[in-house]
């Protein structure tokens, strides 16, 4: 019952985490005057990973390597499938040059990285962690000084300034109901989960990786019920980067992070860089440049027979 208690309160903090993370954001590129994409891919992206972050270091030093790479690994997978396909469902998303440009081959740059890094010895050194920390900088640094927005915002005029205490004050609250809430989601999920005896990659592919993934769930719902696409897709194409550079780039550089379980190998690294590579096509097609609540079935169906086929 007190499981069932920690979702019901984790899910809610992370809601309206969400809403203010976002209110802070678009704050931020009204006062900053920079496109949404890029404060989506840096602010917001950062504070949504933050739990993967947390359950991925804590994991690796409690020695639960499975459960840190699982998280991270599943938390792309959901992202792409069940987050973007959500979000598409509600409302279809107009795409312009530089996000096939820059932001995918950024992401699929950083998964074959990482999937390189792993693969051959099953394990994620310390100077690896460190490669995919540089990766992320340089990243950024080319993203702040030439980005330029990828999404097309459709009601501008609903931007509404905000003083800066109240920008940081929202950007703050909204960060640790985030935080707060995934910590409670996961422990009354895991616990949940461990009772009915299922293993460690398992858990952390499934239900720990969509635990963490509800704080982009959660942003990027309520910036599409908002019209604020632009932040809900660089949420999402930056939460996937922070994860592999950041996420994994830092708990392996505290500790070296070695693969227990070899599905991790044989199975779920190719789910995370196909339904990486997908996202290419349905841009594309069968509209160009747009992704559509067809394109949004084609994900959830994508991540529907991921889960099946990793718990079966």
């Amino acid at each position: 019952m007190l499981d069932v208690l920690f979702i019901i309160i984790g899910l809610a903090l992370l809601i309206l985490g969400g809403n203010w993370l976002l209110k802070s954001a678009v704050a931020l590129s009204l006062k900053l005057s920079i496109p949404k994409i890029v404060i989506g891919m840096t602010v917001v992206s950062f504070a949504t990973s933050a739990p993967e972050l947390i359950v991925s270091i804590k994991a690796a030093l409690d020695g639960s390597p499975d459960l840190a790479l699982g998280n991270v690994v599943g938390s792309n997978i959901a992202n792409l499938g069940l987050v973007l396909g959500v979000t598409v469902v509600l409302g279809s998303i107009n795409v312009r040059k530089s996000f096939y440009t820059t932001d995918w081959p950024v992401m699929m740059m950083a998964s074959l990285l990482f999937v390189g890094f792993i693969y051959f010895d099953g394990v994620l050194e310390p100077y690896e962690g460190v490669i995919l920390v540089v990766f992320l900088f340089l990243f950024l640094v080319y993203l702040l000084r030439f980005q330029k927005t990828a999404v097309v915002d459709e009601l501008p005029e609903d931007d509404v300034p905000l003083p800066l205490y109240k920008t940081a004050l929202f950007l703050g609250i909204g960060g640790v109901a985030l935080w707060g809430g995934s910590e409670l989601l996961i422990e009354g999920a895991k616990n949940l989960a461990t009772s009915l005896g299922v293993s460690e990659r398992v858990i952390g592919i499934t239900v720990v990786s969509v635990g963490t993934s509800i704080p982009e769930l959660a942003a990027s719902v309520i910036a599409v019920l908002k019209k604020e696409k632009a932040i809900s897709v660089g949420n999402l194409i930056g939460s996937n980067i922070f994860n592999l550079l950041a996420v994994l780039g830092i708990t392996s550089i505290i500790t070296p992070v070695r693969v227990i379980d070899q599905g991790l190998l044989t199975h779920d690294i190719f789910w995370m860089l196909g339904i990486s590579f997908i996202i290419l096509p349905l841009v594309f097609f069968p509209k160009g440049l747009r992704l559509g609540w067809r394109d949004g079935l084609i994900l959830l169906a994508s991540y529907a027979a991921f889960v099946y086929l990793t718990i079966s």
